[in-house]
């Protein structure tokens, strides 16, 4: 099955106050194309899931500049000031989550499972509100899946097929968060044809994904 797609048909699932999952580690294989069509579009009222909102001109930091979240989930924001800012300000609601917990919530939503028990947060602020469970006498704190609509992924090379292989770093949170979305797209740096990837090098199997775009080879 060939999956490309033209951007506009791939985005056109994406609608005002979705939760949309985005790949990249502070910008690097960051979908720089399909967040650049999306500040365009000025979708609204988004909710996203990341590892952090890379910075004011690069990665999800240039939606965030725009306000088009309404709640970010991220496992730090340090890198760009415009998120801390509209945090303490009150305009946009920012959950921040240990980025070990972050990934275990995220494939867990990708692999149907309940959730993950984990000693991290214990005694702290991360816990409030959660259940915790004791296993062999030590404190857990139950961390539930998190799912999305959307996940929009980055990959150095895709077949027609989907079969993503990633380029060193950029493996990051795209691989985990390929199962966990409803509609999961992904811009590829090169487009190949099936059978020309080596089944070795394949990081991410195509089953999981539903569009591929053709993208910026970084």
């Amino acid at each position: 099955m060939d999956k490309v797609v033209d951007i506009e048909k791939a985005l056109s699932c994406i609608k005002d106050n979705a939760a949309i999952m985005v790949g990249g580690f502070m910008g690097n294989g960051s979908p720089e194309m399909l967040i650049d069509y999306l500040c365009q579009k000025a979708v609204k009222e988004l909710t996203l899931i990341c590892n952090d909102t890379g910075l004011t001109d690069k990665g999800v930091g240039k939606m965030v500049v725009l306000k088009q979240f309404k709640k970010i989930i991220a496992s730090h924001v340090g890198l760009n000031k415009e998120t801390g800012r509209q945090m303490t300000a009150g305009e946009t609601e920012v959950e921040l989550i240990p980025q070990g917990t972050l990934a275990e919530r995220i494939r867990c939503a990708g692999y149907g499972l309940g959730g993950v028990l984990t000693p991290t947060g214990i005694g702290t602020l991360v816990e409030q509100g959660k259940q915790k469970i004791a296993v062999d006498g030590r404190d857990y704190l139950l961390e539930k899946p998190l799912p999305a609509d959307v996940a929009l992924l980055y990959a150095a090379k895709v077949d027609r097929a989907g079969n993503m292989i990633y380029k060193g770093s950029m493996n990051n949170f795209n691989n985990v968060m390929a199962s966990a979305a409803k509609i999961t797209i992904v811009e590829a740096g090169e487009i190949v044809e099936v059978g020309e990837l080596d089944p070795q090098e394949i990081a991410t199997p195509g089953i999981f994904v539903d569009y591929i775009v053709k993208g910026r080879l970084c």
